[in-house]
């Protein structure tokens, strides 16, 4: 079973905070990886919100390729941070030679180009980088966004910290925004895209459990648009699902639970919004799950969601203090971090319910 946990501070968090979430519920992971997205970021980022932001880990040839389609496109590099590398002997990990974290300027015929112009070039960049990285075996894009950094490895939890000297907070590498997970992807291969969170433009999600309607979402959505790639996790679909829902349909976030776990026929018909979710039902029925899963996701507008299977059969639990919440899978991890909270307060939502932190901390449930 994974562990996966979400953080939302009104502060700037290093990832050191993850890794600890993390720790607490060591018993529920395998050590066979760690990953992690930060968004809103702070730091070293801070002044550069509105620029795109690559993260991805190459060999030194996949680092020339990915540098020469960037130039060749347009893009010129503004800033560059590299990890605090340890190569500390002994430690569990399956290291890449080059990890690449760059903001770069759009180019120049897309300075006064519209916020969905940006979009569409950022995407066709990241497939591009990703296909001639994946063709020459070169290395692996996790994200090619806006205010977004995104780190994945093979190995333990622990010793990954360790080799990126991420254990000791600093102010360089912050943002108000971490989603994290260990253990690798074990039902198929593993492989570094198949760990989550996953991150499509500007949505993440990371799940617990699995998704055993898997092949029926995979073939329906690789029809539905070109970012929808990769397919190494059945737990990607959820993530798919959600962008889909919401970035494309431009529908309100409660019509994912009844997308993705429909009521049933009986309690359909006895509401008044039956219409609605009849046709949600009959229409995307390929994209409906199955199987113990729980999924957190955060949204552009940097909101935080969490949504069960139908029988919430995966923990999860929602912490808060004044400043920060946390969703992760075993309350000892908020115990570690937030030990003066308020307990009679978490939230262990239901398999009805879709629970939202909005961007102010402010925490909504809204039952399906």
């Amino acid at each position: 079973m994974c562990r996966i946990g979400a953080i939302k501070s009104k502060n700037k968090l290093h990832p050191s905070i993850a890794l600890k979430l993390m720790r607490s519920q060591q018993e529920g992971h395998d050590d066979s990886g760690f990953a992690f997205v930060m968004q809103d970021m702070g730091g070293l980022f801070e002044n550069y919100k509105d620029l795109p932001l690559l993260s991805m880990a190459a060999t030194v040839e996949g680092t020339r390729l990915a540098e020469d389609i960037l130039r060749e496109i347009g893009f010129t590099r503004v800033m560059q941070w590299s990890p605090n590398i340890n190569h500390q002997k002994g430690l569990k990990i399956e290291a890449m030679p080059n990890y690449m974290f760059e903001v770069v300027q759009y180019p120049k015929s897309y300075r006064h180009a519209t916020k969905e112009e940006k979009e569409e070039l950022l995407i066709d960049t990241a497939i591009r980088l990703r296909k001639t990285l994946e063709e020459t075996n070169s290395g692996f894009v996790y994200s090619f966004w806006p205010d977004t950094l995104t780190l994945k490895e093979i190995g333990s939890p622990k010793d990954i910290g360790t080799y990126f000297d991420l254990w000791e907070g600093n102010k360089d590498l912050t943002s108000s925004i971490i989603t994290a997970q260990c253990r690798q992807n074990t039902n198929y291969d593993i492989v570094r895209y198949a760990a989550h969170p996953f991150f499509l433009e500007g949505y993440t999600g990371l799940v617990n459990g699995e998704n055993t309607f898997y092949e029926k979402n995979k073939y329906y959505q690789q029809r539905l648009y070109k970012g929808y790639m990769g397919f190494e996790s059945d737990s990607q679909c959820l993530l798919y699902t959600l962008h889909y829902i919401h970035k494309i349909l431009k529908w309100p976030i409660q019509y994912f639970k009844h997308t993705i776990t429909p009521l049933g026929y009986d309690e359909i018909i006895k509401r008044e919004d039956s219409e609605i979710l009849l046709r949600i039902k009959a229409s995307l029925a390929h994209l409906e799950i199955n199987g113990p899963n729980t999924l957190l996701a955060v949204t552009p507008d940097k909101e935080l969601i969490c949504v069960c299977d139908s029988k919430k059969l995966r923990p999860i639990v929602i912490g808060r203090d004044k400043d920060t919440v946390i969703m992760t899978s075993e309350v000892v991890g908020i115990n570690d971090l937030l030990p003066e909270r308020d307990i009679s307060q978490d939230i262990y939502p239901t398999e009805h319910e879709t629970v939202i932190v909005k961007d102010d901390l402010t925490v909504e449930r809204w039952q399906q």
